[in-house]
């Protein structure tokens, strides 16, 4: 399974709506489900991002596919990062020429 940190800022709908943040959240992590992903923490932040989300998906489709459907309901714009365990790291440093 690869791992992926979602980055999220509110939108002015998401930030009139804050108040159903922590509803859309866990309908989030169920719908994530439905494209293979799961969603491993998610917790909301202060300064630049307003949420961070770590996800496990077996795919980049897959990731793809929940991170769109959570930004297509116009709460939240997101920023997705493709992250790497040490072991993963290990394994890339051995392909380097």
């Amino acid at each position: 399974m690869a791992t992926y940190v979602m980055l999220a800022k509110f939108t002015d709908q998401g930030i009139r709506n804050i108040k159903e943040s922590p509803k859309r959240a866990e309908a989030f992590k169920e719908a994530a489900k439905k494209s293979g992903v799961t969603v491993k923490d998610l917790v909301w932040t202060q300064g630049r991002y307003d949420a961070v989300a770590i996800l496990e998906a077996p795919d980049d489709h897959s990731a793809s596919a929940a991170v769109f459907g959570i930004g297509a309901l116009g709460n939240i714009r997101t920023e997705t990062l493709r992250a790497f365990s040490a072991e993963d790291m290990q394994v890339i440093l051995g392909k380097m020429a």
